[in-house]
């Protein structure tokens, strides 16, 4: 009898797993009916004042800037968005009724874009940034009902089906993900402040900044959702290859920027010292260069309030630069100080400071010295521009160094990120080689490649 059971065990295991697959899954189809809920909002699509507020909503939340492949058409999804275990795609979010949203009721938009559940109880992937829209009003969902549905071209295409392997590709479970990860919650503002109390939902609602900015789980969860739940709410993060530095306020992060730098950098994409590249350039060309002053402000003046990240220097030692000297002397002490010499001084000159708004500084630049070198690694083998705003005369281009060995660009970016003021951890060769084989997979965006403009090294100017 005894042996007899034995022998049934397995038998009994896959018995026992599919019915329990079974269950999670009639309870995976019904666990998005509860995080949502009906509206008794009712949408006049046709008014011209709330489309114009939908519009400006639209882009403090950066839509665009995941719905829209380079060349594409506008919000009509295919975007390609890289994961360990595959890509997965946006979708097309225009009015089109066949491939689009133009079946959408308000009560699918709203579903959709706070509580990542698409019409036929579909759990979204938490690519898109549900946890934070969460926190929007249903008023400003309905502006941005009637932007989308009146204002926005319908574009028939189809969208594109994710690369991730069987499984993980599932929808159902997601809803446990949602239960899990995204647990309903308000805005609670930190203050009676009214700029840093809309600083604060900027940051944490429509902007989502935290989605990049903050650090993954195992569940590729956020591990903080805002500055009240934990320390490590924007304290950085690596997305698409880029360094997505800390946003708080320890040295390494913004402890070294002003108010007025901040609100030059969402308006402009550049200071006087540094500029927005890769996927922040997309942000600032998408998204914050649209918003008023007032909202800018805000956002900079709560970003100025948030403490050192934890576990993070505060400040760094003092540091003199004797690289400026040795560079105007010749004196080049090591492979790292001929490269730069070659390929990078005539931009960024013998101080690191670069040029004013044009090419921006390498000495006392917090992206530069970051702890993670990736964001350093990506841009001087990939190139990348400026993002075009209607603030400064042109969109300037860094060019790629795709030509130089592995070996020499980890030499140059070594040399850069502890050169001048600079404080660095070491990177090496695998370092470069891990990068060049990531941007081989990687799709490019607008902001990879240059408009008109290529800088030539070997000959100051452009051509």
């Amino acid at each position: 009898m005894k042996n007899g059971l034995i022998k049934k065990w397995p038998l009994i295991t896959i018995i026992i797993v599919i019915i329990g697959l079974a269950i999670a899954f009639i309870i995976g189809q019904l666990l998005p009916n509860i995080r949502t809920s009906s509206s008794d909002i009712k949408v006049n699509i046709t008014d011209p004042a709330l489309i114009k507020q939908g519009e400006y909503i639209a882009r403090t939340a950066d839509c665009v800037a995941c719905h829209t492949t380079l060349d594409g058409e506008t919000y009509a999804g295919g975007l390609p968005m890289l994961t360990p275990l595959g890509a997965i795609y946006s979708t097309n979010i225009t009015p089109d009724k066949e491939t689009g949203i133009g079946n959408y009721s308000f009560d699918d938009f709203k579903n959709a874009v706070k509580h990542g559940v698409a019409p036929g109880n579909k759990a979204l992937y938490p690519a898109m940034p549900y946890p934070s829209y969460q926190l929007m009003p249903d008023e400003d969902m309905a502006a941005m009902y009637a932007f989308f549905m009146s204002d926005v071209k319908a574009v028939n295409q189809p969208n594109v089906e994710s690369e991730l392997p069987p499984v993980a590709n599932w929808r159902w479970p997601l809803a446990y993900w949602q239960v899990l990860f995204d647990r309903k919650r308000d805005f609670v503002p930190e203050t009676d402040d009214a700029v840093l109390t809309r600083g604060q939902y900027l940051i944490e609602g429509p902007g989502h900044c935290g989605s990049c900015h903050t650090g993954r789980g195992i569940g590729f969860q956020e591990v903080a959702l805002s500055n009240a739940g934990s320390a490590e709410y924007l304290s950085g993060a690596v997305i698409d290859g880029w360094r997505a530095k800390s946003i708080r306020g320890e040295q390494r992060g913004l402890g070294t920027w002003t108010i007025a730098e901040l609100n030059d950098f969402f308006k402009t994409g550049r200071t006087d010292t540094t500029a927005a590249f890769g996927a922040m350039a997309e942000v600032v060309e998408h998204s914050t260069q649209y918003m008023t002053d007032y909202d800018i402000n805000a956002m900079s003046s709560y970003l100025k309030t948030l403490t050192p990240a934890p576990n993070k220097e505060e400040t760094l030692p003092q540091k003199q630069d004797i690289t400026t000297q040795k560079l105007l002397d010749g004196d080049y002490d090591s492979r790292g100080a001929i490269l730069y010499a070659e390929y990078c001084q005539v931009c960024h000159r013998a101080d690191g400071k670069g040029v004013a708004r044009i090419f921006p500084a390498l000495d006392a630049n917090s992206a530069v010295y970051s702890k993670n070198a990736d964001s350093v690694l990506q841009i001087t083998l990939s190139g990348g521009r400026m993002p075009e705003t209607p603030h400064d005369r042109m969109a300037f281009t860094m060019p790629e160094f795709t030509n130089l060995s592995d070996t020499d660009v980890a030499e140059v970016v070594n040399y850069v990120r502890n050169s001048w003021t600079n404080q660095a951890p070491k990177i090496d060769v695998d370092d470069v080689v891990k990068m060049r084989a990531f941007l081989v997979k990687k799709p490019k965006t607008s902001t990879d490649i240059a408009p008109d403009l290529t800088i030539d090294t070997q000959t100051e100017g452009a051509k």
